[in-house]
């Protein structure tokens, strides 16, 4: 059984789409981020990042205690490799996957959640910033646009993890400001992973707990925007 500790956000349902798609057995334990679970000493020890998602496999890949894992591509990575999909074997395949994992968790989330705090949750509406990230996730949309036109497919050839991680930030592009119809490739990627039933079951993984809203409370903009020396001096404090 595999632990999600998870929130429906786009790093979340990566996650929770990869454990649909595999077929693997979990359980998901909410951590909510707007009322601060993620900074208690108990999450800390699984996630010293302060972020979702983490999982703690009981039944690890190579047997042993639990393990616990925290960011989004590693856990991509470790679970594929354990239930043997989306991730191919071979070299050349396995590396071409990777690649395009490691774009979207250092390039396309990270800048897209930059450009997105300040279109929509930012108190003061910096202008540079906005002009700043907004231009770097649409020259990223256009990397993938003209990616998805050399495959004619996926982004690494067959489905896998890359669409997986990639997949949940596209689904922000309208909050991003950006239309789908400037970039074709990834208008009809877009459409074809969104039709798959196992991305429709790990979107729907928390459902009601509720989505990310523009309108948040003071103390909820506290947890979500904090920095780590204040996470760090919030958990020692509990």
């Amino acid at each position: 059984m595999i632990d999600l500790y998870y929130w429906p956000t786009p790093n979340g349902w990566k996650i929770s789409i990869l454990l649909e798609e595999c077929g693997l057995p979990y359980r998901v334990l909410p951590v909510d981020i707007a009322a601060g679970a993620q900074f208690t000493p108990e999450f800390l020890a699984i996630s010293p990042n302060n972020r979702i998602p983490a999982i703690v496999d009981h039944e690890p890949l190579g047997g042993g205690a639990p393990l616990a894992l925290f960011e989004s591509g590693a856990i991509l990575q470790y679970l594929a490799e354990k239930a043997g999909q989306l991730l191919p074997t071979v070299p050349a395949e396995r590396w071409r996957v990777l690649q395009w994992v490691a774009w979207q968790v250092g390039g396309l989330g990270p800048m897209a959640g930059q450009n997105g705090h300040f279109l929509l949750y930012a108190a003061e509406k910096i202008p540079y910033a906005i002009d700043r990230y907004g231009a770097e996730v649409r020259r990223l949309y256009g990397v993938l646009d003209r990616q998805l036109a050399s495959t004619g497919a996926y982004i690494a050839g067959d489905y896998s993890i890359a669409d997986i991680a990639t997949f949940p930030w596209a689904m922000t592009h309208k909050a991003q400001q950006l239309v789908l119809d400037d970039f074709p490739h990834v208008k009809r990627w877009y459409a074809q992973v969104r039709a798959r039933p196992q991305v429709q079951a790990g979107l729907a993984v928390g459902r009601e707990l509720g989505r990310p809203s523009t309108s948040v409370s003071d103390e909820a903009r506290r947890n979500l925007f904090r920095g780590t020396n204040a996470a760090t001096t919030a958990a020692t404090k509990e």
